[in-house]
């Protein structure tokens, strides 16, 4: 009777050990993605991510999310992601501009002509060799291009702004960062660098008189409560950057990589359609609040905004040839 009631005592030691091995393994498969950005919590953007990136991954990853800019401030992402203290993140094609200078030909302004280009461009292998320089050179790899949005000025003021020349000596928020600040000194204006975050605050204030986000970026952050204009520039039809680090992407598996490509495909989508659905609403919405929505002399903001560039040490960094591949999808 002993020797059975060790044997049992054995047998059953062994098979605790062995589900609480095989419950390792199991563990120690799951991958955790760990997602840093700027944007508010209770923004749909956050939601979509959450429910299209996140849900999507399904059991074999744990994707934990931070907004509203909680876990790393606007502009360190990238430098939290090369370290190894932060798996994904949101960013601007212009964080990468120190390490990267050829990506700034990407936040040129008025580069694509609609949505339609913008998004064809993107899904192209147009960019193949610039997204291999980033991944090279920033350790990075860029999973998608969400849209979210034109890029418009909005300010507080009596006047409207239609000309490049309206803006001479207006204090347009850009985002930090070299390339954001040129982007406002290119389109006229005195370029002061806020993050996101500090906007409302800053135009309550009078530190700035204006910023250029996209009309779901202006309600989301409740802008349209303090601007009185929003001159539809459109000068950038802004895409953030949906990244991984390249250390993150390396460890996984080839049906774990595959599998976040797929989510973060379906992100982009469903984003895009919410940004565009946003963008004809919210504006009537605004007009019908009060807030002057108007359409300034796009030409003679193109034309400026061109010409400043052409003389720039930005463009002596593009890419040979890569303007010129651009414009040439979709025609």
């Amino acid at each position: 009777m002993r020797n059975l009631v060790k044997a049992l005592a054995t047998g059953t030691a062994a098979i605790a050990i062995s589900l609480t091995a095989t419950s390792n393994v199991f563990a120690q498969d799951v991958v955790e993605l760990i997602y840093s950005d700027t944007v508010p919590e209770g923004d749909i953007r956050t939601a979509t991510l959450r429910t299209e990136f996140g849900e999507c991954l399904g059991d074999g990853f744990k994707f934990e999310s931070h907004h509203g800019a909680t876990l790393f401030e606007q502009g360190t992402e990238l430098t939290a992601m090369q370290r190894g203290n932060l798996d994904m993140g949101n960013l601007a094609i212009f964080d990468f501009y120190n390490q990267v200078p050829s990506t700034s030909v990407l936040g040129t302004p008025f580069l694509f002509r609609s949505y339609e280009h913008m998004r064809a461009v993107y899904d192209s292998d147009v960019l193949d060799e610039l997204l291999a320089e980033v991944e090279e050179k920033a350790g990075v790899k860029i999973l998608a291009f969400p849209y979210i949005g034109a890029r418009h000025l909005g300010y507080v003021g009596e006047k409207r702004i239609m000309t490049p020349a309206d803006l001479d000596g207006v204090q347009l928020r850009m985002p930090p960062g070299e390339g954001w600040q040129f982007v406002g000194e290119a389109m006229g204006a005195t370029p002061v660098p806020v993050p996101f975050t500090e906007v409302y605050t800053a135009l309550q204030t009078g530190q700035i008189d204006g910023q250029d986000n996209g009309f779901p970026a202006t309600r989301s952050m409740k802008f349209d409560e303090v601007l009185t204009h929003i001159g539809t520039t459109g000068h950038l039809l802004a895409a953030n950057d949906f990244t991984i680090s390249l250390s993150k992407w390396n460890s996984m598996n080839a049906e774990q990589q595959a599998k976040v490509q797929e989510c973060a495909d379906r992100f982009e989508a469903a984003l895009d359609k919410i940004t565009l659905d946003q963008e004809t609403t919210l504006a009537e919405d605004m007009k019908s609040n009060g807030l002057d929505v108007y359409m300034p002399d796009i030409q003679a903001f193109q034309d400026h905004v061109l010409a400043v560039y052409r003389d720039s040490k930005y463009s002596a960094d593009w890419p040979e040839g890569l303007v010129e591949a651009i414009q040439k999808v979709g025609q």
